[in-house]
C-alpha cells in the first residue's frame, strides 16, 4: 500500500513595513525623474522627429541619470530619435577605461570614446592650488562640439540638473557681476551645435538616490572634482543652508529664472530708459509685490 504524500509546505516571508515603504519611495523616484526630464524636453523643445542626441557621459551619477532616463523615454516618445553615448577620455592618471565601454556594450547604446589629453594641458597652463574646472570645461566643450560634429549629432545632452543652473547663477552673480545661467537649450557660439539639458527640473539629491538605485560605476574626478573650497562648493552648501533654514527657497529662486521681467532690472542694453516718458495714461505692470516701487 503506497504511504500517502505529504503536502509540501511553502513558507512565504512576508516584506516588512520599510520594505514596503523603500519600494514605494523608490517609484516614486524613477517616476518623478522620468516626468521631470520628460517636461523640460517637452518646455524648452528639445528633442525633434529625427534627432540624434550625443548624450555626454563623464562617469558621474548626473550623465549616467540622464543616459537612463532619455533611454526609457525615447522607447515612449510620440517622435522618433536616436541616442549616442560619448566620453571623452582626457587622460587622467588612474582612470579606469573599461568602464564605460563595458557598460554601454551591456547596455546596447551605440557609444563612441573620444581620446584627447586635456589633463596635460590644464595641469600645464594651470598653477598648482587654482581652481581648473574653467579650462578643463573649455577644452571639453570644445572637444564634444567637434565631435558632435563629426558623428552627425543633432543635439547634444549634457548632464546639469536644476542645482546646478541655481549654482551657477549665484556664482556669476557673486563673482561675475552679471545674470545669467546655464539654460535648458543653447546654440553654441559658432551656431552649429544646439546643447540641451535634459535634467533641469530634476534635483541633484533625488539623482544621487538614483544612482544608487540603479547602482551606476560612478568614476571619481581627480582632477578638478579633489580640490578643495572651490566656489562653487561654497555656493552649494550657502543654498543647501537656505533651504534647511527656510524651506521652499530654493524652489522659489529656481521659479524666479523662469519668470524675469527686464523692465524691472537696470541693463540698458535690453531697455531705452531715455525711451520712457509719462503718458498720464496708467499703464499695468504686473505684479509689484516686494519689487520696492
Amino acid at each position: 500500500m503506497n504511504k500517502p504524500v505529504e503536502p509540501q509546505v511553502i513558507t512565504i516571508t512576508p516584506r516588512s513595513n520599510r520594505e514596503r515603504r523603500d519600494q514605494y519611495e523608490s517609484h516614486k523616484l524613477v517616476k518623478r525623474l522620468r516626468r521631470l526630464a520628460g517636461q523640460a524636453i517637452t518646455d524648452f523643445d528639445m528633442i525633434g522627429e529625427g534627432d540624434k542626441v550625443m548624450a555626454c557621459l563623464s562617469g558621474g551619477k548626473d550623465s549616467y541619470a540622464m543616459l537612463d532616463i532619455l533611454l526609457h523615454l525615447r522607447s515612449r516618445a510620440p517622435v522618433a530619435f536616436d541616442i549616442v553615448a560619448v566620453n571623452l577620455d582626457q587622460k587622467q592618471p588612474g582612470f579606469p577605461e573599461h568602464v564605460l565601454p563595458e557598460y554601454l556594450t551591456r547596455l546596447g547604446v551605440p557609444f563612441h570614446i573620444e581620446n584627447q589629453d586635456t589633463y596635460s594641458i590644464v595641469k600645464r597652463v594651470i598653477p598648482e592650488g587654482k581652481t581648473m574646472c574653467s579650462l578643463c570645461s573649455r577644452l571639453r566643450r570644445g572637444v564634444l562640439y567637434r565631435v558632435a560634429q563629426e558623428l552627425g549629432a543633432t543635439r547634444i545632452a549634457l548632464g546639469h540638473h536644476r542645482d546646478d543652473i541655481l549654482q551657477t547663477f549665484f556664482l556669476n552673480l557673486f563673482y561675475g557681476g552679471k545674470m545669467k545661467t546655464m539654460p535648458p537649450k543653447l546654440v553654441s557660439d559658432d551656431g552649429r551645435n544646439v546643447v540641451i539639458r535634459p535634467l533641469a527640473y530634476c534635483e541633484e539629491r533625488d539623482l544621487e538616490a538614483y544612482a544608487e538605485l540603479r547602482q551606476f560605476p560612478i568614476i571619481p574626478c581627480t582632477l578638478c572634482g579633489s580640490q578643495e573650497n572651490l566656489k562653487r562648493q561654497e555656493v552649494k552648501a550657502l543654498l543647501r543652508e537656505w533651504e534647511k533654514r527656510y524651506p521652499g527657497r530654493v524652489e522659489s529662486l529656481f521659479t524666479g529664472l523662469q519668470n524675469v521681467i527686464p523692465s524691472h532690472l537696470l541693463d540698458r542694453k535690453l531697455v531705452d530708459f531715455s525711451a520712457i516718458r509719462a503718458t498720464g495714461t496708467p499703464v499695468p505692470d504686473g505684479d509689484t509685490a516686494f519689487d520696492g516701487d
